[in-house]
């Protein structure tokens, strides 16, 4: 009964055009109401509480990195980067994007704006060099959607902070998984344009890439800072995004100076914007997901899935399958926010490692923000580089199949997650 309240009161509420945070606010209060409990100091008090969290902390100031990289050059200069190491090989534009991404996840941890930095720099280019602009624009999305897997992510800090999972161990354990989701995407860029006979430019000279690193030193050092940061326990993880943050506006104001002073203001309203979705949506799932704990709903799942709970593995794929459907629906943040705490409980209860957990989870979400038809990261790149909708969902299969396949091959070999993890972690 509890299980129908809550998926009923839910979706109602997101059909009738109800925001999100609210929906889940909603999806409470029918819920304290069917087991008699209602009483709206309750409600008032855990969306405080919600809020009301240091490790939260860090997603203003990734949100803040994310804005002034991308107005401040530092995009700009690791698509150059790319250029020279890999521009001259077959198909070259489309490794360039990939290598792009995986640079830039390790930079801002948001899929969007990477999508967006990259879609506006590299999809015209694409074209221009000959290359299916569906077929370009579906690679940039896929290429985006590596940022929430490879730190620092903003979706781990809301995972970590939802599931109670240490947030440096997610960050660490993220790193292997995106790399081979980059690795997927060279695979399926390889199949998409072997067929193409394009002509690549010609290879940079030592003098061109070594010009092309020296510009985009300080934009490199980034992740280099952000890993040996959280490896070597120097800074928490809410502790770098303060130092991504700060060293981001220096770099951008005082190194390449593509930042205006007139332009901060802009940087600061429109990621305080942002941040503010995220938090409220994440102090009204508290609601929701304090409820779900009252109601018993995580134990009813439990008997559900019963039947997979003798096979780790049968069990992973069962929970990845549910959640990609769910992805198709919504969009990361609700998604993570929803069903965590419903998942975690199984997944203790399993015996599965819940930072393993964690970074598929994250990955699924991730290839969410490409499904048709809510896809967030389909809809940025649409926007950016002029192509329908249509054209962009024909464009991004392979690239999504093909981390699709990603995913599961971890499902199978937690080892792949596990192994790296352990390492990094020491």
């Amino acid at each position: 009964m509890t299980i129908a309240v809550f998926t009923l009161s839910l979706l109602g509420a997101m059909a009738l055009g109800m925001p999100i945070a609210f929906a889940l606010i909603i999806c409470g209060v029918a819920l304290m109401s069917t087991i008699d409990m209602f009483d709206s100091q309750i409600v008032a008090q855990n969306i405080i509480n919600g809020a009301d969290s240091f490790p939260l902390m860090a997603v203003p100031f990734f949100m803040l990195a994310g804005e002034i990289m991308n107005k401040g050059g530092l995009a700009k200069r690791i698509v150059n980067v790319a250029m020279v190491a890999v521009g001259h090989v077959r198909g070259g534009l489309g490794y360039v994007t990939i290598l792009a991404s995986c640079i830039l996840a390790s930079l801002s941890g948001s899929a969007a704006a990477d999508a967006a930095a990259l879609g506006a720099l590299l999809v015209p280019m694409m074209v221009a060099a000959g290359h299916d602009k569906a077929h370009a624009a579906g690679l940039v999305a896929a290429g985006g959607i590596i940022a929430p897997v490879i730190p620092p992510s903003i979706g781990f800090v809301l995972f970590g902070v939802a599931a109670n999972v240490s947030i440096s161990k997610l960050f660490l354990a993220g790193i292997f998984p995106g790399l081979m989701l980059g690795l997927g995407l060279c695979v399926a860029w390889w199949w998409v344009a072997r067929h193409e006979n394009l002509t690549p430019p010609p290879r940079a000279s030592l003098k061109q890439i070594a010009t092309a690193v020296a510009d985009g030193f300080w934009a490199l050092m980034l992740p280099v800072i952000i890993i040996v940061g959280l490896r070597f326990g120097i800074f928490t993880p809410t502790e770098a995004a303060v130092v991504v943050a700060v060293y981001s506006l220096i770099v951008a104001t005082l190194v390449y100076r593509d930042l205006k002073p007139s332009q901060l203001y802009g940087v600061l309203v429109s990621s305080a914007v942002t941040t503010s979705i995220v938090l409220f949506l994440v102090a009204a799932a508290l609601v929701s997901s304090w409820l779900i704990t009252v109601s018993e709903i995580s134990a009813q799942v439990v008997e559900l899935l019963r039947p997979f709970m003798g096979n780790r593995i049968l069990l992973m794929a069962a929970i990845m399958v549910v959640v990609v459907i769910v992805g198709t629906a919504l969009d990361m943040t609700p998604t993570i926010l929803i069903l965590t705490p419903i998942l975690m409980p199984i997944v203790k209860q399993a015996g599965i490692d819940p930072v393993y957990f964690g970074v598929l989870f994250i990955i699924n979400n991730a290839i969410g923000l490409i499904t048709p038809p809510v896809g967030v990261v389909l809809n940025v790149v649409c926007g950016v580089s002029q192509i329908s909708m249509e054209d962009i969902i024909k464009g991004v299969w392979p690239f999504m199949i093909a981390q699709l396949i990603v995913l599961f091959a971890m499902v199978l070999f937690p080892s792949l997650v596990t192994v790296p993890a352990r390492w990094l972690a020491g």
